[in-house]
């Protein structure tokens, strides 16, 4: 059965790999018209794509066939697939024959980001949290089967802007419910993702240490998402509206989503799985630090140039050195103060280690030492079994 399963899992990533690269390479060698090219994006734009279809198709492939009782290796393959046949469809818009299903195929995006309800609701086991979650699971596939019939023959293709006419498109009556269903897929697709959201709660809540910490791994990825969004926002206010600014907004959401499936990954295979509080402690340091240095810099600018009006490069030179020579103390402080709070694991164990390093200043039998250090180590550790070799000299 291992063997199938690897050629099934890896067969999906070389479809998807093939399709993306096909479409973004011609595309490279052969440039769309103006208009279709504005709606395609950049090339900044296609290289978040490539790593963005890569890293749900390399994870999806990789779960699939390490863990394939797990579903969730399965729904990140097909999320990475419909995402390339996405990407698929700025290959068949150069042809005048496949433009039509170039548009017609725009109603894949949203399938792939369905899927996604699928995986956090499932999120890390495979299974749902309980059966009283299975209104949100059958929610979640109306949805999505919804918004598949509804674009596939609705009048005209929903997701193209403006509308243009479906030519498998059903007219009259039949066709307006049609429209309905997708415009009501849209609600219960993000009805459904919320509640997925919030099921993750729950989950927590009965988890014991090892699910915790997975868990804390897809809450991560999601906090970096938001952060991405939110950065949007002064990103168009420094750069001002245009392709630049749009081209980076796109960049750093981008590549946030892209964390999602590598979080998912080093969560279900257990790879470096307890370091989770580590690397939440160490992003919140550098954060806080980041923050405080940029307004310790620009108060020292504005105090020099607008108080003293000091108008040279020095001003701004002796504000960057007073920034960079602050970086390592503020650093040290912030990161003291945040592993008491986000890592206090990593905390108890300095303090455990610290500690005994000061009774061995004064320790004088050999016996006692070994017993003290066995008893740092499984404090701090919490091994499963702890021994002691001690050389022999004579």
């Amino acid at each position: 059965m291992a063997p199938v399963t690897f050629w099934r899992a890896w067969s999906i990533w070389a479809v998807s790999m093939t399709v993306t690269a096909a479409s973004l390479g011609y595309t490279a060698f052969h440039p769309l018209p103006a208009k279709l090219a504005n709606q395609a994006g950049s090339g900044l734009d296609w290289a978040v794509g490539v790593v963005f279809v890569a890293a749900f198709a390399t994870v999806g492939a990789l779960l699939a066939w390490k863990r394939p009782a797990n579903l969730i290796g399965w729904l990140l393959s097909a999320t990475g697939l419909a995402y390339a046949v996405g990407v698929g469809g700025i290959l068949l818009a150069h042809f005048p024959q496949t433009l039509t299903l170039a548009n017609w195929l725009g109603w894949i995006w949203l399938l792939g980001l369905g899927l996604c309800v699928f995986v956090v609701l499932l999120f890390p086991t495979g299974h749902l949290p309980s059966r009283r979650w299975r209104p949100v699971a059958w929610a979640a596939g109306a949805g999505l089967a919804a918004w598949v019939l509804g674009n596939a023959f609705a009048p005209t293709i929903i997701t193209n802007s403006p509308p243009v006419r479906n030519p498998v498109g059903v007219t009259g009556p039949a066709g307006d419910i049609f429209k309905i269903m997708a415009a009501g897929a849209d609600v219960l697709i993000a009805a459904a993702g919320l509640a997925a959201i919030v099921s993750l709660a729950f989950r927590y809540r009965r988890a014991r240490a090892a699910e915790r910490a997975q868990l804390k791994w897809l809450v991560y990825a999601g906090v970096l998402i938001v952060a991405a969004l939110l950065a949007e926002v002064p990103i168009e206010q420094l750069m001002g509206a245009g392709n630049a600014a749009n081209d980076l907004q796109n960049a750093v959401s981008g590549g946030a989503v892209t964390l999602v499936p590598v979080a998912i990954g080093i969560a279900i295979l257990r790879y470096r799985l307890y370091d989770i509080d580590r690397v939440i402690s160490r992003t919140l340091a550098y954060a806080i630090v980041t923050g405080l240095l940029v307004g310790v810099y620009a108060g020292l600018v504005l105090l020099t140039t607008e108080v003293f009006g000091v108008h040279t490069p020095a001003a701004v030179a002796a504000a960057t050195l007073a920034a960079a020579a602050l970086f390592n103390p503020v650093r040290r402080r912030v990161q003291k103060v945040v592993d008491r709070r986000f890592n206090r694991a990593r905390y108890d164990a300095d303090q455990t280690v610290a500690a005994f390093s000061v009774r061995l200043k004064d320790a004088v039998d050999l016996d006692a030492v070994r017993d003290d250090l066995a008893g740092v180590v499984y404090q701090a550790l919490e091994p499963a079994h702890v021994s002691v070799w001690i050389s022999q000299r004579d």
